[in-house]
């Protein structure tokens, strides 16, 4: 029946299988081989080619079938690298959107020659490259330059992070060349602050062959101020004048700014600037370690619409600053990861004061927050609402059994759970059983109770049973890094997740070759698997847990000792 359908038809339903599925469907028939290759290049799926003299037939193939995103590994100077260019710009170039060469180290004639044969460029990434702005002389030729800005006058992404080599002026004659850029990221570049001879002096200064200052980004952010929409200034050294400076600027309506690790900026500066730029929907203030509680409060009141939030590693942020998040009605990821001081009290009680519903958060990260505890996360999990798909707990090292099964409780549609070293998480907790008593039957040992349990008492009403990791159908991500108080008994139970990709059972010391066998046959679609440091799996049992996994792409197995070559 399906060969019956429209090609447009099978297309469309198989867009929404993941890649590995589009890639076993596209075996079926030819139909559905050329259905298979439309959706894959509708998904924005990014091809990772390899510079070799390999590549070449298969970048030809990515020709015919009109892929538009790719990004070129290995990339150097040498002869077989320029013809893997060359070969991407005859091929791929008329239709290519997106490139990367993060990395790489092409030389300056190679990478024009490329760009002038992709004319539909809408995303560059140039990150790391610094061997195009070691000289200095890149598109210094204004024929050149001319040619370049009209191969890359739809170029709407630029991605220069981490260039140690860039300047004024190669900064100044690459961006000419793109006249309608809209994301600018210049994470990790090295900028200067100096303040000219007279402070606040508006006298032009001179574009600089070996520095980039901030004079001349400030500079290009005015010339551009009406359409660019999101800037990374991430690990710059940002100063707390120069990023008010930034936020004054006329015309300027930021959508999207990431300062990670800008350790110098105040709260002051942030308050300044979310009241200069109410516009923001995305905000990374992540490593910005002399931010207060006061910059959460700036935040919730100057940025109403946003909608993603990282505040990871804020050291000074407590459960004061949590309360102002009940401002935020439109959060949809939120990232406290290694904010020690916060406990959760106060985030469940701003989370559900939003307008008496909870914002609709789909991803929340509260890794590393060790002041944790069980009685803060049950009255935050209720409340989070059955939007959320990501949950990261990792390290909240005094979670229990009770907050696992309150999870299990209220978010039943998680796609993500990371519970990596959790180390109180027992077996009860996986299988939803009541604790075990704290006495027991003289010459019963707890793990023998705990197979009775799990088994099925003949009088369930005697042993009251609560949600299992088993609610969880929709997983498709598991970390249980390092739990090792887990064993067999609940892992070869409630591991059975026909959807899930991801999966980490390192360092969980009782795990044994049935319980691997098990995990196996109940997760038959992993792709990614780590068990490192389980030193009683052995050959036997990976050789029948093995045929199981034919999808499984990544495999850590450091450290299994009784695991052979064999």
């Amino acid at each position: 029946m399906a060969e019956l359908l429209p090609p447009e038809m099978l297309t469309y339903i198989l867009s929404f299988l993941p890649l590995s599925d589009q890639k076993e469907a596209s075996l079926v028939s030819r139909a559905w081989y050329h259905a298979a290759q439309n959706a894959l290049r509708e998904t924005n799926v990014r091809y990772k080619i390899p510079v070799s003299s390999a590549s070449l037939p298969g970048i030809k193939s990515l020709g015919l079938r009109g892929i538009s995103c790719i990004g070129l590994t290995n990339l150097d100077g040498s002869p077989t690298s320029h013809q893997v260019l060359q070969s991407v710009a005859y091929h791929l170039g008329p239709h290519l959107q997106s490139l990367c060469l993060g990395g790489g180290s092409p030389t300056e004639a190679s990478f024009v020659a490329l760009i002038l044969g992709c004319p539909a460029l809408r995303s560059l990434d140039l990150s790391g490259c610094n061997s195009l702005f070691i000289s200095g002389m890149l598109l210094a030729q204004p024929e050149t330059a001319q040619r370049v800005q009209q191969a890359l006058s739809g170029l709407r992404e630029l991605n220069l992070a981490g260039l140690q080599n860039l300047a004024d002026l190669s900064f100044n004659r690459l961006s000419s060349c793109a006249p309608d850029l809209e994301r600018l990221s210049l994470a990790y570049c090295h900028l200067t602050f100096e303040l000219g001879p007279a402070r606040g002096s508006s006298v032009p200064q001179d574009s600089s062959r070996s520095q980039f200052s901030f004079h001349n980004l400030l500079q290009f952010v005015k010339e551009r101020a009406s359409r660019l929409h999101a800037l990374d200034l991430s690990g710059t050294g940002l100063l707390p004048e120069a990023l008010q400076a930034l936020g004054q600027v006329a015309g300027l309506q930021l959508q999207e700014l990431s300062l990670h690790s800008c350790r110098d900026l105040s709260t002051e500066a942030v308050a300044a600037f979310c009241h200069q730029q109410p516009g923001l929907t995305f905000l990374d203030l992540s490593g910005c370690s002399e931010l207060t509680d006061g910059a959460l409060l700036a935040v919730s009141r100057g940025l109403q619409h946003l909608q993603h939030l990282n505040v990871r590693k804020l050291q000074r942020l407590t459960d004061a600053g949590c309360t102002a998040l009940g401002g935020l009605w439109e959060l949809q990821s939120l990232d406290m990861a290694e904010c020690c001081l916060v406990s959760g009290r106060e985030l469940a009680l701003a989370l559900s004061s939003v307008h008496g519903t909870p914002p609709p958060l789909t991803s929340l990260s509260l890794a590393y927050c060790s002041s944790l505890k069980d009685a803060s996360l049950f009255s935050l999990i209720p409340v989070l609402g059955p939007s959320l798909r990501v949950l990261d707990l990792s390290s909240c090292v005094a979670l229990t059994n009770r907050t696992l099964q309150a999870i299990c409780t209220y978010l039943t549609q998680l796609s993500v759970l990371r519970l990596a070293w959790c180390k109180e998480l027992q077996d009860w907790g996986l299988l939803g059983l009541r604790e075990p008593s704290e006495e027991p039957v003289q010459g019963s040992q707890p793990h023998q109770e705990l197979e009775h349990q799990a088994s099925g008492p003949k009088d369930p009403s005697s042993q009251p049973q609560g949600p299992s990791l088993l609610m969880l159908q929709a997983l498709q991500e598991l970390d249980l890094t390092a739990c090792s108080k887990l064993t067999d008994t609940s892992l070869a139970k409630v591991l059975q997740f026909p959807q899930l990709r991801q999966l980490s059972l390192s360092l969980l010391p009782a795990l044994t070759n049935k319980g691997l066998v098990a995990v196996a046959r109940g997760c038959p679609s992993l792709e990614r698997l780590a068990l490192s440091h389980c030193s009683l799996l052995s050959d036997e049992g990976w050789a029948q847990a093995a045929h199981s996994w034919p999808r499984l792409q990544h495999l850590n197995l450091s450290s299994c000792c009784q695991l052979t070559e064999q």
